[in-house]
């Protein structure tokens, strides 16, 4: 199935995080966090300003991106958890 997002929000895939400490010990899942990076999938059209005008976001899909804790809206889609959230939530995009 595609999902497209509406307006000024995007669709991010969380990205695992390390299971394993740089010493080499093997954190269990109940100890770790929820990631903040992630990979957007879709974005949507832009953000309609007051004149009717619409920016368009600055992200694309497949970019890298630093997000909340606890940002955005969890969805399950065709079995894959995945976020919707505004663009403005977003923090950074990771380059390189």
């Amino acid at each position: 199935m595609k999902i497209r997002p509406l307006h000024d929000r995007v669709i991010i895939k969380r990205t695992e995080e390390e299971r394993t400490s740089p010493g080499g010990i093997v954190i269990p899942d109940s100890a770790t966090e929820k990631p903040i990076k992630g990979k957007v999938i879709a974005v949507g059209k832009g953000r309609i300003l007051e004149d009717g005008k619409v920016r368009p976001l600055d992200l694309k899909a497949g970019d890298k991106v630093l997000f909340g804790k606890y940002s955005g809206t969890e969805v399950k889609v065709d079995g894959e958890e995945l976020l919707v959230m505004k663009e403005d939530d977003i923090m950074a995009v990771i380059e390189g």
